[in-house]
């Protein structure tokens, strides 16, 4: 059976010429860029090369602002956790939304243990902070704001020069979670204020287990993994350089062929949403559409079907997509971001499914996606009638 991939906010497919690059990197480069033979000098020539791409993507004012990691999660909690600890004597209060990822939400909850106090923002019904409530949450004491820059289950993006703007007025840093936004949104980190990003590549049609933190220069604290003093003492651990060369290429492919790709996916969630309202499905959409949000994810509430019972009938006829976060998706706890949206006792929580698309996809793909919805959204309904 063919089947047709519509969960890229999970993970996206390597790009061919990624695998490329990282293959040719494997069998050339295999130095460790930590030292001074020929092989470990050609490592390190190529290791700055790919920094120096990645900042520009951002527009960070050095390429050493740039901290290679294993992927989001742990620039999330190398940020949130280490500039915790580093400016605890000036407070110990922090702010961020209701909708963060785990990857937030967890390490944050961490230091609650330890003392630290937490504002979680609430979000309306388009999952958009209001800017007014973070000024009014803003306190001396106040150490660091986290707040993520495109929402991984609904799309939402908040407005993130505004709150820049705000939080440099104020004693804190400004951290933005931008695992989904990166590749698909315009970032500047000078214009945004921002002083911390995380980032994936995976997300980005990169390999797994790498990522970046942008770190604003001036910005001290202690790492997270203690060992040696690769990435300028920021990050303990032998640098993977193939996979961060397949990084770079991957941030240089979508840097080219970003407004194409937005136009692409745009179209691809026109075609889902006339496709359905044509065949009469009882839907709505999650919050904005073609209206801000990341173009490549939408959310949509299939009325009185469950969210269980249309991820297993897809997968079955071959549609793959998901019920929110695919490292959530495993656990039966009901989507915190819906919540968050609608409250926690609306029919959305566990009636919602997400499609997120990717370069690969098409609109053909598409149109057999809604024809397979018809089918069991129908037969779903009908089941429900029966008892």
């Amino acid at each position: 059976m063919e089947h047709i991939y519509f969960d890229n906010a999970g993970t996206t497919p390597m790009h061919p010429e990624v695998i490329a690059t990282m293959t040719k990197a494997m069998t050339e480069n295999f130095g460790n860029a930590s030292a001074v033979n020929f092989y470990g000098r050609q490592a390190r020539g190529l290791l700055d090369q790919s920094r120096h791409t990645i900042a520009q993507s951002i527009n960070a004012q050095k390429d050493t602002e740039i901290v290679f990691t294993s992927g989001g999660t742990e620039s999330d909690n190398t940020a949130i956790t280490q500039v915790a600890h580093a400016r605890k004597a000036a407070g110990r209060h922090i702010i961020t939304s209701q909708i963060e990822h785990e990857a937030v939400l967890k390490p944050l909850e961490a230091l609650e243990e330890e003392g630290f106090e937490v504002t979680y923002l609430p979000v309306d019904e388009n999952g958009v902070i209001s800017l007014e409530q973070l000024k009014q949450a803003l306190r001396p004491d106040t150490i660091l704001v986290t707040i993520m820059m495109g929402n991984n289950e609904v799309g939402s993006q908040q407005s993130i020069q505004a709150i820049g703007e705000i939080v440099a007025e104020s004693n804190a840093l400004f951290h933005t979670d931008a695992v989904q936004a990166y590749g698909v949104s315009e970032i500047d980190v000078q214009a945004m204020h921002i002083d911390l990003l995380s980032t994936s590549a995976h997300k980005i049609q990169g390999p797994k287990f790498l990522g970046f933190l942008y770190r604003r220069d001036g910005i001290n604290f202690k790492p997270l993994l203690k060992g040696g003093d690769q990435e300028l003492k920021r990050r303990a651990g032998t640098e993977n350089v193939p996979a961060i060369v397949a990084f770079a290429k991957a941030v240089e492919i979508v840097q080219t062929e970003k407004q194409a790709h937005i136009a692409h996916y745009r179209n691809l969630k026109q075609t889902l949403v006339d496709g359905l309202q044509t065949a009469g499905v009882d839907f709505e959409i999650n919050g904005h559409y073609q209206n801000g949000e990341l173009p490549q994810i939408i959310s949509l509430w299939f009325k009185d079907c469950p969210s269980d019972s249309l991820l297993t009938n897809l997968d079955l006829g071959g549609v793959i997509a998901a019920a929110g976060s695919a490292c959530t998706a495993g656990s039966l706890e009901p989507s915190h971001v819906l919540a968050a949206m609608y409250g926690k006792n609306s029919p959305r929580v566990g009636e919602t499914l997400r499609f997120s698309f990717g370069a690969q996809n098409t609109v053909a793909e598409v149109e057999q996606a809604v024809a397979a919805l018809v089918k069991v959204t129908t037969r779903l309904k009908q089941r429900k009638e029966r008892r």
